[in-house]
Parts: C-alpha cells; structure tokens; sequence
C-alpha cells in the first residue's frame, strides 16, 4: 500500500500550532528515553481551535516497563491498553493516551476486534514529536493500517464514498460507550470531505483481502466493557477524572451534569452511579 503509505506520511507531517508541538515534546519528556512519538488527533484539531479546549495525544513509548517507574501503572497499561493521563502546558490542557510500538501497530490492525485505535487513526492525525526518523517511519506504518481496517470491517458496498466513511464511523461509534449526538459520524466526515475522498481509493485498495477480527456484535460487546474498565483505571491516573468525564458528557450530548463533592473525591463511584442514568437518557450510548 504504497500509495496509502504516501497520503499518510504527507497528512502526518502537515503543520501544527506551535503551541502543540510544544506541549507534545513536553509530553514526551515526561517520560524519558522511552518515548518514540507523540500524535495529535481529534476534535480540537478537525476544528482547529485550542483554547478552553482539551487537547488530545496518543504518547509512544519502547515500552511499558522503560516509560514508567512504577510497576502498576507498567502492568495497567500492558493488560487494558492504554493508560491515559491529564497535562498542562503553557496555558493548555490535554489527555494523552500511551501505547508501545507494539500494541500501537497491532491495535491500527484487523488483528484486534477493538476499534478504539484504528477507528481514531483512520480520521486526519499529525506526527507532532518523534524521538528519530525510525520511530516516526514507525507512526506512518501504523497509521497507515487504521483506515484499510476500518472499511474492511464496514464491508464496503454500492455507496458514494463519503456515506461509506459515515456508515463506518458510525459502526465505530454504536461499539463504544460513547458521549455523543447521533450525528457525529457525519459531521466529522462532513468537515473534511476533501481528505476523505483522498483517502478512499488507496484505502480501498489496501483493505482488499483484510478480514479484521470479529463481528460488530461482538465489537460492541467488548468495546462499551472495555470502556468501563479504561474508565475505572483512568480514575487513578487522571486527575480531575470525573469533572473531565462530565464536561465531555455536557459538551457532545447536551447535558446539564454537575457533580457533587463526593462524585470529585470518588470518580470510580460518581461513574458507576451516573451510567444507569446516562444509558437511559442516551447521552451515551
């Protein structure tokens, strides 16, 4: 997938804020020696707006064991990848998850039926750090991978390109628990329709042949358990957990939550006790 591999390095090296380069390598010196890459994604860059907004990276690292000194948070992040962590730079604020080399090339692949990774990397991301010219040649193969995976898993039929990319967000989205209106598959289609009708013939092209792991029935079963156990874990390394959990909730579904003081001293328990209550609303799904 030449030609693929191409479209991705050239939207991977795109330019960014400064102030986002620089809060990516003070991201990556956190954690050492072991950070390979840093990525920028989502809603902050599809909409180009950072103030008041919280960032969002994905941190690659050698290695578990060599990003962290403690042990536990080595072991979290290697059972229920990944770790995710609150950060502020320079007068911004982000989350940034961590994943190996490894796990980050196998979770942007058919092989793993959680769409979490790859449906994030099919969308416009940017290589915003990385430690050498190896770990960056490393992001783009990765990366690369997301899109073939997510419109394999859709199955592609008789449609115009741009409704094949909604179709296959939105199978993404009904497989995780989400915080979101029912029409954020589209808009984030709509926002760049140019990149996506870029990316459709190479992507098509290099999704033939993948049978990316399991059904859309069982994908939406592991992924919302997935999601509460990340949010469980994240409980205990996210700080200001549950005020983030809510402003998120406010924000995508249009809610009106306010937590109360033992929601923000137990943010496991606030949780637990406001998913029965978001279910049934639908402001998460």
């Amino acid at each position: 997938m030449p030609e693929l591999r191409e479209l991705v390095a050239k939207e991977l090296r795109l330019p960014v804020d400064a102030r986002v380069s620089a809060m990516a390598a003070a991201i990556a010196a956190k954690h050492g020696s072991a950070s390979r890459a840093v990525l920028f994604y989502g809603s902050c860059l599809r909409e180009q707006q950072l103030d008041g907004l919280m960032l969002d990276f994905y941190l690659i690292v050698s290695s578990y064991t060599a990003a962290y000194a403690k042990r536990w948070l080595a072991a979290a992040n290697r059972l229920i990848p990944p770790n995710v962590f609150y950060f502020e730079h320079d007068g911004l604020v982000s989350k940034y998850a961590v994943l190996s080399e490894t796990d980050f090339h196998r979770l942007c692949g058919p092989e793993t039926s959680n769409v979490s990774v790859w449906a994030r990397f099919a969308q416009p991301s940017r290589l915003v750090w990385a430690a050498d010219p190896e770990a960056a040649q490393k992001s783009i193969e990765a990366v690369a991978r997301a899109a073939p995976t997510l419109l394999a898993a859709a199955k592609p039929r008789q449609e115009e390109a741009l409704d094949l990319w909604r179709r296959a967000f939105a199978l993404t989205y009904s497989a995780e628990l989400r915080a979101e209106r029912k029409t954020r598959s589209t808009s984030v289609v709509d926002l760049d329709p140019k990149r996506y009708r870029l990316f459709t013939g190479p992507a098509l092209k290099a999704a033939q042949g993948l049978r990316p792991h399991g059904s859309w029935a069982r994908r939406r079963f592991e992924g919302k358990a997935l999601t509460v156990m990340r949010l469980a874990k994240a409980s205990l390394t996210f700080a200001g957990g549950a005020d983030y959990i809510a402003w998120k909730i406010n924000r995508h579904a249009g809610t009106d939550i306010e937590l109360k003081p033992w929601q923000r001293r137990h943010p496991l328990l606030a949780g637990i006790t406001l998913l029965p209550r978001l279910l049934k609303s639908g402001a998460v799904r």
